[in-house]
C-alpha cells in the first residue's frame, strides 16, 4: 500500500501543539479584534471581514476549555475552509507547514471521547512532541453552524 503524504499547518495553544490539513487552511492573518456579536457561546469571539465576507471567529483556547490568554504579537487568526464555509480561529502562534505521512498518524486515545474526540483526526509525534491533528469540518456541530450563520448574517446586516 502506498504511503500518503499530507501537508499540515502546525500551531500552538498555550504549550500544546495542534495541526490542521493545509487544504483546510485558507489563510493565516495577523490578529485583529473581532466585532462581538450577541447570543453566541463564549468561545465565539465575534466576526471579522475577510475578502468581503463576514467570518465568525472561534477562540480555540476557549473551545478546548483552556485558560484564556490576551493576544500578543505572535497571535494569529487562521481562516479555515470548512465544507465550503469560512470559519476563523484564534491561535497563540502558527509554527510551521510540514509534510506528514499518514502512517505517522495515530488514532485519538480512548480518553478523547465525546465532544473532544469528535474533532480530532489523530495524534502525531513530531520532534519529540505530540501534535493533536484536528478534523476542521467537525469543529462546529450542525446546530452551532446554524446559530453561527444566523448571528453572522445579523452582524453582516448591521455593518
Amino acid at each position: 500500500m502506498a504511503t500518503t503524504t499530507l501537508q499540515i499547518v502546525t500551531f500552538r495553544l498555550a504549550e500544546d501543539l495542534f495541526a490542521a490539513d493545509i487544504f483546510a487552511v485558507e489563510r493565516v492573518l495577523r490578529w485583529q479584534e473581532p466585532t462581538t456579536i450577541p447570543n453566541v457561546p463564549n468561545w465565539i469571539e465575534g466576526v471579522i471581514e475577510y475578502q468581503s465576507r463576514v467570518v465568525p471567529v472561534i477562540n480555540l483556547r476557549l473551545r478546548f476549555e483552556m485558560e484564556p490568554a490576551s493576544p500578543d504579537n505572535l497571535t494569529r487568526i487562521l481562516i479555515f475552509n470548512s465544507g465550503g464555509e469560512w470559519i476563523a480561529a484564534t491561535v497563540d502562534a502558527v509554527l510551521e507547514v510540514a509534510a506528514l505521512e499518514t502512517k505517522q498518524l495515530s488514532p485519538p486515545p480512548p480518553l478523547f471521547r465525546g465532544l473532544a474526540g469528535e474533532y480530532l483526526r489523530g495524534v502525531v509525534k513530531r520532534a519529540d512532541r505530540l501534535v493533536i491533528f484536528l478534523d476542521v469540518p467537525r469543529l462546529l456541530s450542525t446546530n452551532q453552524r446554524l446559530s453561527l450563520q444566523h448571528a453572522t448574517a445579523s452582524a453582516g446586516g448591521n455593518g
